[in-house]
């Protein structure tokens, strides 16, 4: 991953703004995923985009764990096809075939290996437009550290990702400050959410990237009624965002 410019980051952040802290961020989330328009067949198709660069390694192996129980959780609600998107090193970047079981994706991505690059999220973005103009798409998920790309071009393909209908989660791990506002409008833009998670905070991702795969398979009366049934974990996170008295 390339350092941050530190004049851009000092543009993008505003004197004595204080960040919001993480468990906000996810309470926010997880609201805006609840109140996003629902889909309208059962079962759905999801993009899972990841940064593959070679800061993204502890991620990408975290992923490959986690992409399963997406899976699981979706099965009980209609069924998931997955098609992943991955960039890295020089130039790279790759679209896979639509998965219907964990095994399948886990395998492809259980051979990649993370590479130093530049982010290209222009083509994540570019790859879910080509998949939306041919097929209905419930979602794109997002994963990834940085941003080291044009913002305006990036907002251009993400406007046209919304009025395609096709909401953008997106999840980043620390706080880059060009990358949260990047990942913030490209939510906005999309009618979509966005999350930070902490490094290493596997089992916080894993009811994320479930509550998107529940709302891809079912909409949000399936996301409610998977909220109310908790699931392994979830339970105590969001006891933890609940107001308190």
């Amino acid at each position: 991953m390339a350092k941050t410019d530190d004049k851009r980051t000092s543009a993008l952040t505003q004197k004595g703004e204080t960040a919001p802290s993480a468990s906000s961020d996810i309470a926010a989330f997880l609201d805006k995923v609840q109140n996003t328009p629902p889909q309208t067949d059962r079962g759905g198709r999801l993009i899972f985009a990841l940064d593959a660069t070679m800061s993204r390694q502890p991620t990408w192996d975290t992923a490959c764990q986690l992409q399963a129980e997406m899976f699981q959780e979706a099965a009980s609600i209609g069924g998931l096809k997955i098609k992943l998107v991955y960039f890295r090193g020089f130039g790279e970047c790759k679209a896979s075939r639509w998965f219907e079981t964990g095994r399948d994706l886990a395998g492809v991505m259980g051979r990649i290996t993370c590479q130093g690059g530049h982010t290209q999220i222009r083509k994540v973005l570019a790859a879910a437009l080509s998949a939306a103009e041919k097929e209905k798409i419930a979602a794109v998920v997002y994963v990834g550290d940085c941003m080291e790309e044009d913002v305006d071009t990036l907002c251009d393909k993400a406007g046209q990702l919304g009025l395609l209908g096709v909401p953008m989660f997106l999840f980043q791990e620390g706080r880059d400050a060009v990358a949260e506002r990047a990942f913030r409008e490209i939510a906005r833009l999309t009618n979509g959410a966005y999350c930070p998670f902490d490094a290493g905070a596997a089992r916080q991702l894993a009811e994320l990237l479930k509550a998107v795969a529940v709302y891809a398979s079912g909409g949000r009366m399936a996301l409610a009624a998977f909220e109310r049934k908790g699931g392994q974990g979830a339970r105590l996170l969001l006891e933890q965002l609940k107001p308190t008295s």
